[in-house]
């Protein structure tokens, strides 16, 4: 049996990898780390306090635990699942480091069908090339905190591979911005509870196409973070995502 770690356990998303976990025959939640304390397993302030033996973190709390969490796991020999999104550049490049001594899984999005989203935009954008203007348009529910999301990011990094990185990211339009460049646009919404909504539209001279995906609960990403966590186990330090279980 696999013994989880969850860090952000009394947050919505750690609840439902929690709950998840209580019905899984082969991974169950043995603790937890979180500034709220309470819950059906122990939950701790700070990994330092953690007393269980556990195989693997998943973490869907925020960056700003990120150095406790990498060096409790590294110290512990136990890889970590970060599902947490709003990385900055130096969080990124502590991630690549820490990844040299343990096994860290790391995507923008755990669905399934998201994974798969961004292939079908890489391949949009290779056939289609130049002829088409690509514009990202990415939606979610009024508490999300970062914008634009990571896997509006995570999108518009697959249709730019096919433009050999050249396109520049344009983060919404205001103003007398003037003609388009060499740019992939992204636009973020929010509002309600919308889980996650993700649209890629190719506009082209006299016709669209749009390839979209619609999440409609959070557990799709709790799940797709457990797959990963009982993928993770037993493999050796190095940096993995979705991409290696598909």
């Amino acid at each position: 049996m696999i013994k989880v770690l969850v860090c952000g356990a009394n947050g919505k998303m750690g609840a439902n990898v929690i709950s998840l976990l209580s019905g899984d025959s082969e991974a169950r939640a043995v603790c937890g780390v979180d500034i709220k304390g309470g819950g059906d397993i122990p939950v701790y302030g700070s990994f330092s306090a953690v007393k269980e033996k556990a195989d693997v973190i998943i973490d869907f709390s925020s960056p700003a635990v990120l150095h406790e969490e990498l060096e409790w796991a590294k110290a512990n020999g136990v890889p970590a699942v970060l599902a947490s999104t709003g990385y900055s550049a130096d969080d990124l490049k502590y991630i690549d480091e820490c990844a040299k001594k343990t096994a860290i899984f790391k995507t923008a999005n755990f669905s399934l069908g998201v994974n798969l989203l961004v292939k079908l935009v890489k391949q949009a954008a290779e056939v289609l090339s130049e002829n088409f203007d690509v514009e990202i348009i990415e939606r979610h529910h009024n508490q999300k905190v970062d914008a634009p999301s990571g896997t509006a990011l995570m999108l518009a990094d697959g249709a730019n591979e096919a433009f050999g990185g050249q396109k520049t990211y344009l983060n919404g339009r205001e103003g007398q911005v003037g003609k388009r460049g060499k740019e992939i646009g992204i636009h973020a919404v929010r509002g309600g509870t919308i889980v996650g909504e993700h649209e890629v539209m190719f506009a082209g001279e006299d016709e669209i196409i749009t390839l979209s995906h619609s999440a409609r609960s959070k557990k799709v990403f709790a799940a797709g973070a457990i797959k990963a966590a009982k993928w993770i186990v037993g493999k050796p330090a190095g940096k993995y995502d979705m991409s290696d279980i598909l």
